[in-house]
């Protein structure tokens, strides 16, 4: 077999470049003849210039896939404007999971539940923006009809842990490689884990997340105060929760799409991709489950439109 391209949307040397290259080798033997799967890296750290190139000018011929960070996904689900690709249409092959844990700063002997968040609006939440995976967060606590008072621009999980540390606000998101260790020092200043988005599964159902097993996901808190937050919410937890995800265009042959998936899926039990893995407090997922997020992702344009109007109504933001 000839040798094969896996473009890596975002810096050669960053973290979508790093699970690129360790995907590469893994999954190299998993082809007839071992072919060398070379990686080449495109665009910026939010995967949006590498997820255009894929859609715009990779062939679908099964020589090229591409890795990219769950971020793209975001720019996706809110518009921007340099977007010009839509994720719904690839086909999935393998992704890395993250974790996604709110910690709060509860009343005293008050318990993790949806009356104890209630009881604490408007909550102060550290956030990014919400062209983050903090619209997840946003969303799942509108979905449980929680009112927030985003601090808005904490980029880093240094800065929100500073800011919750110092008390200038009442909750962190944490979302990404790492979110155990990131946890301890919130919990050693008062903090409480409260929920997590969980685990996608291939049936569409959401498991706990194995890296917080006795952690409710946010849906479990309550039912949706109305029906389009429960959508957006379980799309943008989706893209939250995609450290990286591996994909062919569209229209690539059936056959091509059943060897790469073939390499992927033994890519996933390989010992040095499980180790790196598991350091990073990341879950291989296979296809099945990436399908049922690009599934879930796949808003209805009259959902889509809901949610951007209540970014815009909630907290004055407008699409990129």
């Amino acid at each position: 077999m000839a040798a094969l391209t896996l473009l890596v949307a975002g810096p050669d040397g960053q973290q979508t470049s790093r699970w690129g290259k360790a995907c590469a080798l893994a999954m190299q033997s998993g082809f007839p003849g071992a072919p060398t799967i070379a990686t080449q890296a495109v665009g910026g750290l939010d995967g949006v210039t590498g997820a255009n190139r894929l859609d715009a000018l990779v062939v679908p011929d099964g020589k090229t896939a591409a890795i990219l960070p769950g971020a793209a996904m975001t720019a996706w689900l809110t518009s921007d404007s340099r977007v010009h690709f839509d994720p719904t249409r690839w086909v999935p092959l393998m992704a890395g999971a993250n974790s996604g844990v709110l910690v709060a700063r509860l009343p005293a002997g008050a318990p993790p539940d949806l009356n104890t968040l209630q009881s604490m609006a408007p909550l102060k939440l550290a956030a990014d923006q919400p062209e983050s995976n903090d619209l997840a967060a946003l969303l799942a606590l509108a979905r449980l009809g929680v009112s927030t008072l985003p601090v808005f621009g904490l980029r880093s999980t240094d800065a929100k842990i500073s800011a919750f540390i110092a008390g200038e606000v009442d909750a962190v998101f944490l979302c990404g490689e790492g979110v155990p260790e990131d946890i301890a020092p919130l919990t050693a200043g008062g903090g409480v884990p409260v929920f997590s988005l969980g685990l996608q599964n291939a049936d569409g159902s959401i498991s706990p997340d194995p890296a917080f097993p006795n952690l409710p996901d946010a849906t479990a808190l309550g039912p949706s105060v109305t029906p389009f937050l429960d959508t957006s919410y379980r799309a943008a937890a989706c893209a939250a929760r995609l450290d990286f995800i591996m994909v062919l265009p569209r229209l690539t042959d059936p056959g091509l799409i059943a060897q790469w998936r073939q390499a992927a899926s033994e890519a996933t039990a390989a010992p040095a991709l499980v180790a790196a893995a598991s350091a990073s407090s990341i879950a291989l997922e296979s296809a099945p489950a990436v399908i049922a997020s690009l599934t879930a992702l796949n808003l209805t344009p009259a959902d889509q439109a809901d949610m951007l109007s209540f970014l815009t109504k909630n907290f004055g933001w407008q699409p990129g």
